[in-house]
Formats: C-alpha cells, structure tokens, sequence
C-alpha cells in the first residue's frame, strides 16, 4: 500500500533542499578566509520545482559534488547574491549573511517536516487511529 501522497512528496523535497543549501552554506563559512573564495548559495526551492520536469523526481549528481548528496531535481549552486562588498582579497563570503541563510534553510526544514508529520497525522485520522 502506498500512503505517501504528493504533498508528502513536495515536503520530502522541500527538505532534502534544505539540507543541500545547510551543506552549501557550511562550505561557505568554512572557506570564509579563503582569498578569491566566491560565496555560493542554490536556486531557490520555487524555481528549482518550476524547472524540474516532473515535479518531485530527485536526481543524483556524480560522486563527490555536494558531499555525494543527491540534490533535488532542478536545483543547481550558484554564486551567492550577496548584499554587500567583496573584500580585498576577493573574497565574498559575510559571516551574517550566511547566519541568515542558515536560519532560513533551518526554517524551511522545519516547515517541510511539520508537513509532512501532519499528513501522517491526516492518514492517521482517515484511518480511525489517534496519534
């Protein structure tokens, strides 16, 4: 039987997104003292889904890239568009702007859990079980 639906799949997705971009952001602030070190960010999960050519078919990149993590389809890194200056030695990471984007891939992980626990919970309901 199965029980996932498409919405468990979009938070299935939405959650492997955000470990990719914890993973891409981590890289960043590890080479933040990397002279000519550009900070590197993905596509955001909307336009990632938008690209996709069915909507949650996960593709693996080659061995290696991203940690051997298998990104999700159409999501790709990119060079971070970052607010402020490059520093004299080329570098463009900024410490607080990548603590904001953690932040925000953590939420976006949050959020894309939660959904995916209250579908089980809808399921559960269906089915005359309580939590």
């Amino acid at each position: 039987m199965n029980t996932e639906t498409s919405l468990m799949k979009l938070a299935g997705e939405a959650a492997r997104h955000a470990v990719a971009r914890q993973s891409v952001i981590a890289q960043n602030v590890a080479q933040a003292d990397t002279p000519g070190y550009r900070a590197r960010d993905l596509t955001p999960f909307a336009d990632a889904m938008a690209r996709a050519g069915s909507p949650f078919e996960a593709k693996a990149t080659r061995t290696g890239h991203q940690g051997a993590r298998a990104l999700a389809a159409g999501t790709e890194v990119v060079e971070a568009a970052l607010p402020g200056t490059e520093s004299l030695d080329g570098n463009t990471v900024a410490i607080e702007d990548q603590m904001m984007r953690a932040d925000a891939a953590r939420r976006q992980h949050d959020l894309a859990l939660t959904l995916y626990r209250k579908s089980i919970d809808i399921l559960r309901l269906g089915l005359g079980r309580q939590r």
